[in-house]
């Protein structure tokens, strides 16, 4: 893994709200890597180089709207001549309940707007996801004003727990991610844990 990219939107408004999971999860990496952001204007965003064992790392906060997320890790990416396959990109998932986090590799969008321009600026679909869940407002017929509305909320003291576990475990299995170990990573966060 090469860069890894935390989706957000931009601003104080915004930081405490359901769509920054993704900013949210990448912050507290940097932390434990010892990483920090500094603004680069031509990767359009917040970017902290990390020295690893495999190399330089690369953490990116796009400074952009969600939307236009792409702009950002392709000129990162791009520069660097980083493969689709190296990349993370770490995101709310309205599919999947608060509490809950999945790695998987390609596949459709789910709608996401973050991902969808990532995959239109880079050509492709093929690349790493760490879905942090957000759940879904009330129920699957929600309209596309209610689904807004919600991701642009403060979730709820238990959602918020519920989500602070979710990047927890997603963190838990970071060392393995970035040794390449992709499917131990995803057998341990999808593997529940028996009840003692």
């Amino acid at each position: 893994m090469k860069l890894v990219v935390g989706l957000g939107n931009p601003g104080r408004k915004y930081e405490a709200t359901r769509h920054n999971a993704g900013f949210w999860w990448i912050e507290r990496l940097a932390r434990a890597v010892h990483g920090e952001f500094r603004h680069e204007a031509r990767f359009h965003g917040d970017v902290a180089k990390v020295a690893t064992p495999g190399g330089e790392l690369w953490l990116l906060k796009p400074a952009t709207f969600m939307n236009q997320s792409g702009r950002a890790v392709a000129a990162l990416a791009g520069f660097y001549k980083l493969a689709p396959g190296q990349l993370l990109i770490v995101h709310d998932e309205l599919d999947l309940p608060p509490g809950t986090v999945r790695l998987k590799k390609g596949g459709g969008t789910g709608g996401h707007n973050g991902l969808n321009d990532i995959a239109a600026q880079l050509g492709t679909k093929d690349f790493w996801r760490l879905r942090i869940g957000i759940g879904h407002p009330r129920n699957q017929t929600a309209t596309e004003q209610e689904v807004l509305d919600y991701v642009l909320h403060k979730p709820g003291a238990v959602d918020h727990a519920a989500i602070d576990d979710a990047i927890s475990r997603g963190l838990e299995v970071w060392p393995l991610i970035a040794e390449d170990k992709l499917e131990a990573a995803m057998l341990r966060l999808h593997t529940k844990p028996e009840k003692s």
